[in-house]
């Protein structure tokens, strides 16, 4: 059922270099870091909105969006890790296999991370912005 939804959904999107290495880097990983992604995204944009009004609310997001962001890094590692397992069993079972093919797994399981470390990074810029913005209001107040 779960591949049946990712197909339909991924019919509109082929091609898309971006949805492309989504889907190489392994959804099951994938799609948590996307989810704390948007959260911290979200949480971000939240946080501006209650700048003005809510000082107390500012900083529950601030915290909020540094937990989401820490757990799409580790999501990520996590990801990366497995990843590497499955390419060195596949490299037990083969023998003794051809540079490409190994280079392919490696990149495959790194994809995960860097998606991970991607989603902390925009979390960090934001937070480090609001975190500026508030001073400046506290400031002002």
């Amino acid at each position: 059922m779960y591949s049946f939804i990712l197909t339909f959904i991924r019919i509109p999107l082929i091609g898309n270099p971006f949805v492309e290495r989504f889907y190489e880097g392994n959804p099951v990983f994938m799609t948590p870091i996307l989810l704390c992604f948007l959260i911290s995204i979200g949480f971000i944009v939240f946080g501006f909105l209650k700048l003005k009004t809510n000082s107390a609310l500012v900083n529950k997001m601030l915290k909020l969006t540094a937990d989401s962001s820490l757990l799409g890094l580790v999501f990520g590692f996590l990801g990366s890790v497995i990843g590497l397992i499955g390419a060195f069993d596949g490299v037990e079972a083969i023998g003794n296999p051809s540079p490409a093919l190994f280079a392919g797994g490696l990149k495959v399981s790194l994809l995960a991370a860097t998606f991970g470390l991607v989603t902390f990074l925009f979390a960090r810029l934001g937070i480090l912005i609001l975190r500026g913005l508030k001073k400046v209001e506290d400031d002002n107040e």
